[in-house]
C-alpha cells in the first residue's frame, strides 16, 4: 500500500473529504459509488464497478432480478437448460 501523505479528520457525522487531486488521479467524480472493504485494521475504498455475479466480468452486463450477469454466462445458462 502506498502512502499519499494526506491526512484528513473525520467530522461529527463520520465523513471525510477526499482531496480533488486524489479524486482526479483515481477518476472519482461526484455521485460515484465507492465500495468499502476492511482488511485487518485497514479501511479500503474502491470505486464501485458492477460485475457479473458468476464470473466477475464487467463487460456486456445484463441486469436480471437486481443481479448483473454477463452475456457469456447468460449463454452458458441457456445451454444448460
Amino acid at each position: 500500500m502506498k502512502s499519499t501523505g494526506i491526512v484528513r479528520k473525520v467530522d461529527e457525522l463520520g465523513r471525510i473529504v477526499l482531496p480533488i487531486e486524489l479524486r482526479r488521479t483515481m477518476d472519482i467524480a461526484e455521485k460515484d459509488a465507492l465500495e468499502i472493504y476492511v482488511e485487518g485494521e485497514n479501511i479500503i475504498l474502491r470505486k464501485y464497478q458492477a460485475a457479473c455475479v458468476f464470473c466477475g466480468s464487467v463487460k456486456n452486463l445484463v441486469s436480471y432480478k437486481g443481479r448483473n450477469v454477463c452475456a457469456d454466462c447468460v449463454a452458458t445458462l441457456q445451454d444448460k437448460l
